[in-house]
């Protein structure tokens, strides 16, 4: 009797034991609605576009629409990530007339940069002025477009060679955008682009 009293008042002085496990099934809903409120909340990034100026196959020849000779430049994206480049006119006769470049900051953005210096300065001018909240985005993006249509301001033919990759053409439009250029187009090789690449030993084919 003795033994059994004693195990009986232990069993009687232990503490109660509690289930410990937590049941988030409730907190779901909430979750739920947490995630739809920041979804709804948040602005979504909007995909940056890209204006692309394509030639015309029958392009008017009056006086206002055709660029300055001078104001021309003409690259050709060929293997190996170089570049080919001319300005003003072609001189398809003339032996090693193209010259090379890379995409390098003292290469082809260089080129555009000392090409489009104008712009570029007033540009940087303009980013200033929105930095001190002087102008505002609207502002900004009116002045940037007015500059870059300007007169007297460079116009960019890119020919991709068969030979190049697209990389190439996407890192081309990059430099466009980083030295404003404003005017410039992708077009196909003619009958002079060829005889120019043959007598700068330029290689415009794929090699099998």
């Amino acid at each position: 009797m003795m033994q059994g009293d004693t195990e009986g008042k232990r069993r009687k002085g232990e503490g109660k034991k509690f289930d410990t496990r937590v049941d988030f099934t409730p907190m779901v809903d909430m979750i739920m609605l947490l995630l739809t409120f920041f979804m709804l909340a948040t602005t979504l990034s909007k995909p940056q576009t890209m204006e692309i100026a394509m030639p015309a196959k029958d392009t008017p020849k009056d006086k206002g629409d055709v660029a300055k000779e001078s104001d021309a430049v003409t690259i050709y994206l060929g293997a190996d990530n170089k570049i080919y480049y001319f300005l003003g006119i072609p001189e398809p006769e003339t032996p090693n007339f193209l010259k090379e470049t890379d995409f390098s900051a003292t290469g082809l953005r260089k080129l555009l940069m000392d090409k489009n210096i104008r712009v570029v300065t007033q540009v940087n001018e303009l980013k200033d002025q929105k930095t001190r909240l002087q102008i505002s985005q609207e502002e900004y993006d009116q002045k940037v477009k007015e500059l870059k249509g300007s007169p007297n301001t460079p116009v960019v033919v890119i020919k991709p060679l068969d030979n190049s990759n697209y990389d190439n053409l996407v890192s081309a439009l990059d430099e466009m955008l980083i030295a404003s250029v404003g005017k410039y187009a992708i077009a196909d090789l003619d009958a002079n682009d060829e005889k120019m690449l043959i007598n700068s030993n330029v290689q415009f084919n794929v090699v099998d």
